[in-house]
C-alpha cells in the first residue's frame, strides 16, 4: 500500500502541474489579445507603428483623445448606457416578477403559461426582426429609445422568467405560509419575504442582461437607423469602416466600448458569485 502511494503521489503532481500550465497558457490566449488592445490604445502613433505587438513600450492618451472627440465616442458611450440601463431594469423588474408567479402562485394553465414564456428562448431573433421592424414602424417607435429599450427587455424576459422562477422555487413554502396566517398579503410577502431571498439572483440577471445589452449591435442597428441614438456597438463599427489604417484610435475605441464591461465585472464579481453559487445548491 506505502509502495503504491509513493507511486501515485509523483504521478497526481505530474498530473496537477500539467493541468495547471495548461490552464496558464489558455488563460494567456484568451487575454492576449485584450492586454494588446489595452497597450496600443495608450502608446503613441508612432510607437504602434513601428512596435505593434510590444506590450505597453509608450504611454499616450492622443489615441483615446482621439477617439472620444474625432469619433464622437463620447455620445456613443451616453447613448449605450440609455440603452442598456432602462432595458436591463425592465427585465429584472418584470422577470422577478413573473418568476415569483409562476414558482409560487397555482393558477389554471400556469405550466402551460409558463411553458410558452420559455418558448421564447428556442425562436431566433432573426426569425422575427424585420416583422418587428414594421410593427415599431407603424407604432411610431421606430428610431426612438423607447421602442428600442422595448426591443431589448422583450428579449431578454424569456431567460429572465426562467431564470428567477428556478430561485424561487426553491424556497420553502413555510415562509409564505406563517406570512399568510399573519394577515400579509401576497404583495407584502413578495417584497418584504421572498425578494430578499433571491437578490442574489437578481443581481445575477442583471449583470447578465446589462452586458447582453451593451453588447447588442443588431437591434440598434435596424431599429435605430437615423444614427441620432446610435451607441458603442454600431459606432465602433462606423468607426472602423472610416479607419481601416489607424490602429491606434481603433484600439482607443474598443477600449471605450469594453472598460464598462470590466469595470461591471470588477464590481459586480462578488454579487457573481454568490448568485453562482446559489444556483449550485439549488441545482
Amino acid at each position: 500500500m506505502t509502495v503504491t502511494r509513493n507511486t501515485m503521489a509523483p504521478r497526481r503532481r505530474a498530473f496537477l502541474t500539467g493541468k495547471h500550465l495548461l490552464l496558464v497558457v489558455l488563460s494567456f490566449l484568451m487575454l492576449f489579445p485584450v492586454i494588446l488592445t489595452i497597450s496600443t490604445a495608450l502608446k503613441t502613433d508612432e510607437d504602434v507603428r513601428v512596435n505593434p505587438f510590444g506590450l505597453f513600450s509608450s504611454f499616450s492618451l492622443e489615441n483615446i483623445v482621439t477617439a472620444w472627440t474625432e469619433g464622437n465616442f463620447s455620445d456613443y458611450v451616453l447613448n449605450s448606457f440609455l440603452l442598456s440601463v432602462p432595458s436591463t431594469v425592465l427585465v429584472v423588474v418584470l422577470s422577478t416578477m413573473a418568476g415569483y408567479t409562476f414558482a409560487r402562485l397555482p393558477f389554471p394553465g400556469r405550466s402551460i403559461a409558463f411553458y410558452l414564456v420559455v418558448l421564447g428562448l428556442l425562436v431566433p431573433f432573426f426569425t422575427y426582426m424585420i416583422p418587428l421592424y414594421f410593427q415599431l414602424r407603424g407604432m411610431g417607435l421606430l428610431d426612438t429609445l423607447l421602442g428600442s429599450n422595448l426591443v431589448l427587455a422583450t428579449i431578454g424576459l424569456s431567460f429572465g422568467t426562467f431564470f428567477m422562477r428556478a430561485f424561487f422555487s426553491d424556497l420553502p413554502t413555510e415562509l409564505e405560509q406563517a406570512a399568510r396566517m399573519d394577515g400579509a398579503s401576497e404583495w407584502q410577502i413578495f417584497v418584504k419575504i421572498m425578494l430578499p431571498l433571491v437578490k442574489s439572483g437578481g443581481w445575477t440577471l442583471a449583470v447578465f442582461t446589462f452586458l447582453q445589452n451593451w453588447n447588442n449591435f443588431l437591434v440598434p442597428l435596424l431599429y435605430l437607423p437615423s444614427g441620432d441614438y446610435r451607441p458603442l456597438t454600431t459606432g465602433l463599427y462606423l468607426f472602423l469602416g472610416g479607419r481601416s489604417i489607424d490602429i491606434g484610435p481603433l484600439a482607443a475605441g474598443t477600449l471605450i466600448t469594453i472598460l464598462p464591461v470590466i469595470v461591471l465585472f470588477i464590481a459586480a464579481q462578488r454579487r457573481l458569485a454568490e448568485g453562482f453559487l446559489s444556483g449550485a445548491v439549488k441545482g
